[in-house]
């Protein structure tokens, strides 16, 4: 395996770099499903069928909370990447555990919300709204739930193997993953809740 020094680590070898492109391929078809669920979601906000509607449901306080600790963690995740191209193994796990660790606050957030809207009568079968609703915020908290486990094996590789190639490779493309959730979410935090709450 050649590397070439001159490169960042995750970018060092001509394997890496091609499963940083095959990964933006990747997050590509990530793009299509979300959009998919958008657009359904555009298609079905009305059709609450007596049911609740988002200005009923939808309440400030926890989205806010859920909107800052994801766009913090999309920070420290930035930070996580910057201590590993400098070599620092220890601030980059320290950034990558806060990463994680507030990607698990975001997750309890999100699942008091889920209870709350069912103890509201907002089922997944009570209406195309509330079936839409809970569809597209439980697939963004499926990637959340998923890029947590993964991000928590990273850190356990990068504790034990140290910084090379192959762990630097990982992890940064966990944080291109972990950008993408976050880009995700400032589109649910703009076209569902804040329309939903107006």
């Amino acid at each position: 395996m050649k590397i070439d020094n001159s490169l960042p680590l995750e970018y060092s070898t001509e394997e890496n770099r091609l499963k940083i492109l095959g990964f933006w391929i990747f997050l590509g078809a990530e793009i299509m499903l979300f959009g998919t669920l958008f657009a359904s979601y555009f298609t079905l906000v009305d059709r609450t069928a007596g049911g609740p509607d988002g200005a009923e449901l939808f309440k400030i306080a926890p989205v806010l909370i859920e909107t800052f600790v994801l766009l913090t963690s999309s920070f420290t995740i930035g930070l996580a990447v910057h201590a590993m191209r400098l070599g620092n193994k220890k601030a980059m796990l320290t950034f990558l555990g806060v990463t994680l660790l507030l990607g698990a606050v975001f997750l309890g957030v999100e699942i008091y919300e889920f209870v709350h809207y069912v103890h509201e009568g907002a089922g997944i079968q009570t209406s195309a709204f509330t079936s839409i609703l809970l569809t597209t915020l439980g697939t963004h908290g499926a990637h959340v739930t998923l890029g947590f486990f993964w991000g928590l094996f990273i850190l356990l590789q990068v504790k034990k193997r140290g910084l090379t190639p192959e762990t630097a490779n990982k992890s940064f493309i966990f944080s291109l993953y972990w950008h993408f959730l976050d880009v995700v979410w400032i589109f649910i935090f703009s076209f569902i809740y804040l329309k939903g709450m107006m």
